[in-house]
């Protein structure tokens, strides 16, 4: 085992920065031409598919995409730099961000050719929208314990069951489903899970609203009533699900979201200060510290995922870190400026932020769980 959670973020890349400063000037236009404004946690709340298209065109969706089904082979790092801007200037990138960020490397590993051919295109072009069936009532992030349930019949499968906080269901053309395709064995729960690409305007699928405290739609309930599944939308191996999702959690959990979600309100207070509307806290100071060991943290996850190494503990680690950070941050914001700030756009995004800080700690894997994979990593449990 390495001596090192994470491994060593490598030498920056010259090329990488004219990629960054290229970016920085398309989202600033972008702004300044009033396409979008600045938020937080946008990509999971913020759906504008014309701007997805925008990206697209630019080839800053699917970029790790091999051009031969539709994408622009370029590397991870390119796509890391591309979306650590996206995310740090609060773009609305919710439309394209699962299908990008985890469908298509989980098509592109386990997926049969047709499934590649059919779907990496439309993603590439924005076209396509993703979501995640993974959690479901009374599971959490124990996804070993999911109870829907996969049978098998002439020409493909039957699902039945409840997926919970499907982010974005209702805008979202399919997600991977993850149900129990064999009985339970309580001495190997892992065992007897599959995926299955399931078509959300399927018969069968009904998809609930479930409104934030603030009265915002993102999440979603989705039910699978005895939801036909043909048996060329079997994503990969039937009994390999475990395997296949703990794969998939991993571009989840270790992407530059998981630190920048409130980004945005750091910025704003810093210009607060230079400007005089926020008082001068050492605690800023601190939290850029926070960021930029996040970000070189996050960076190499990122180089580990692009040599094809396992990164599953040390996205975990980032993942807990993270998504800590992002939430001190929002409660730091709330206690030196709080709703009530004289810049109206720092109120409305510290406002934002304190709305939707009680789900960063808990989606892509509580910490309480990641701990524990952390700790089963370490060989401590």
């Amino acid at each position: 085992m390495s001596a090192r959670l994470v491994p060593r973020a490598g030498t920056p890349d010259p090329a990488l920065t004219e990629l960054r400063a290229e970016v920085r000037a398309f989202l600033k236009e972008q702004i300044d031409e009033g396409v979008f404004t600045p938020g937080i946690d946008t990509w999971l709340t913020r759906w504008n598919p014309e701007f997805t298209r925008a990206l697209a065109a630019r080839g800053w969706v699917g970029m790790t995409i091999p051009v031969e089904y539709g994408g622009h082979g370029r590397t991870f790092m390119e796509r890391f730099v591309v979306t650590e801007e996206l995310l740090a200037v609060g773009a609305p990138v919710a439309a394209q961000w699962v299908a990008d960020r985890q469908a298509a490397p989980s098509l592109l590993k386990y997926g049969t050719e047709e499934q590649k051919k059919r779907f990496l295109p439309g993603i590439a072009a924005g076209e396509i929208c993703w979501a995640i069936g993974m959690s479901e009532p009374d599971s959490g992030s124990d996804l070993a314990s999911v109870k829907t349930k996969a049978t098998q019949v002439d020409g493909g499968w039957r699902i039945s069951g409840t997926k919970l906080w499907t982010s974005g269901a209702h805008h979202a053309d399919a997600f991977f489903g993850l149900a129990r395709s064999a009985p339970l064995d309580p001495a190997h729960r892992h065992d007897g899970l599959s995926q299955f690409i399931v078509l959300l305007d399927s018969p069968g699928v009904t998809i609930r609203p479930i409104l934030s405290m603030s009265g915002d739609h993102h999440f979603n309930e989705v039910l699978l009533d005895d939801v036909f599944v043909p048996d060329d939308l079997v994503h990969g191996q039937i009994g390999a699900g475990w395997e296949q999702v703990t794969s998939e959690l991993g571009y989840e959990r270790s992407g530059p979201e998981r630190f920048l979600s409130t980004f945005g309100i750091l910025e704003s207070l810093v210009h607060g200060v230079a400007d005089g509307s926020v008082e001068a806290d050492t605690r800023i100071g601190a939290t850029i510290g926070r960021m930029a060991g996040l970000h070189r943290m996050s960076t190499a996850v990122s180089e580990s995922l692009e040599r094809g190494e396992n990164a599953e503990l040390a996205a975990s680690v980032v993942k807990v870190l993270g998504t800590k950070t992002e939430g001190d941050l929002a409660d730091l914001a709330d206690e030196i400026a709080g709703y009530t700030a004289t810049d109206n756009h720092l109120a409305e995004l510290v406002r934002a932020g304190v709305m939707q800080r009680p789900g960063f700690t808990l989606r892509g894997g509580t910490s309480e769980i990641l701990r524990g994979v952390i700790a089963r990593g370490l060989g401590m449990r």
